[in-house]
């Protein structure tokens, strides 16, 4: 696989004191996280939680109160940041005569889409795509995708560009389970290899707690965070899911760890390739 993420230099993103309300209505309140960069994020909880709430903040789409503050290597505060960001879904025109290809190109060349196919971008494009074995629908229109086809196109679009921050609001949604084990297999891949800081948005506890190296519990503040054991084990995570969440996982030992890198290298090829 071509280097398609490089290292992002960052150490951490802060967020200090944030609070979110629309009209009387409190959505979010104090919530404090740092975010460190090769690191999976989870954010769980139940609907209405204010989980999307705080993807919408860190994108600086809502006001917000507190702070949120991007670090580099040398703790110095840095303003702006890239951000590869997938929300829960998009509207798509029945219809529509845009291909993938275009849908892509449209968000890499200020030329109209429409005039020619470059063939650098097309390669960029197939290679993004490819990532998430999506590259066989370059070609194809958006509007006859499949939910699970179009979410793979979307996370190949928030890493095309080489981001520092991946916000992933439940990218697996309509997602089968080969895919969904794709995708969290490409994000572990992503984070160790390119040092690439991730924030998701996740109802799939049992994927969480084999990959994140990070939860935060959030029930309109964080009420527990840590790693995956502690919140899964504490009384915080008991009272919100009231043990409805699935216990099948597996804990994976550092060996485990290791090999499942190894086979992942593997698949998709050394980074230096």
């Amino acid at each position: 696989m071509q280097k398609i993420i490089k290292p992002c230099g960052f150490h951490c993103i802060k967020i200090k004191n944030l609070g979110v309300q629309f009209g009387e209505q409190e959505v979010l309140k104090d919530i404090n996280l740092h975010v460190h960069c090769g690191t999976l994020n989870a954010i769980i909880g139940q609907n209405g939680a204010g989980k999307s709430t705080l993807i919408r903040a860190i994108l600086d789409d809502i006001p917000h109160t507190g702070e949120i503050e991007f670090r580099d290597t040398k703790d110095g505060h840095i303003k702006k940041l890239k951000i590869g960001y997938v929300p829960q879904s998009i509207n798509i025109e029945k219809n529509t005569p845009v291909s993938v290809f275009d849908l892509m190109a449209s968000f890499e060349s200020r030329s109209p889409i429409f005039l020619f196919k470059r063939k650098k971008t097309y390669n960029k494009i197939k290679k993004a795509l490819k990532v998430f074995e999506a590259d066989d629908l370059i070609d194809k229109k958006v509007c006859n995708l499949s939910g699970g086809q179009l979410q793979r196109v979307l996370l190949s679009l928030a890493i095309m560009d080489s981001p520092n921050l991946l916000l992933l609001d439940e990218p697996v949604s309509g997602i089968d389970q080969n895919g969904m084990k794709l995708f969290f297999e490409t994000m572990y891949y992503l984070k160790t290899h390119y040092d690439l800081a991730i924030i998701l948005i996740s109802h799939d506890l049992d994927y969480v707690k084999k990959y994140a190296d990070h939860v935060a519990l959030i029930d309109k503040t964080i009420v527990c965070q840590g790693n995956a054991k502690k919140v899964f084990e504490s009384e915080e995570f008991d009272n919100i899911f009231r043990n409805s969440a699935n216990e099948s996982w597996v804990d994976l030992d550092q060996d485990s760890k290791e090999k499942s890198l190894e086979d992942i290298a593997e698949k998709f090829g050394s980074k230096e390739d």
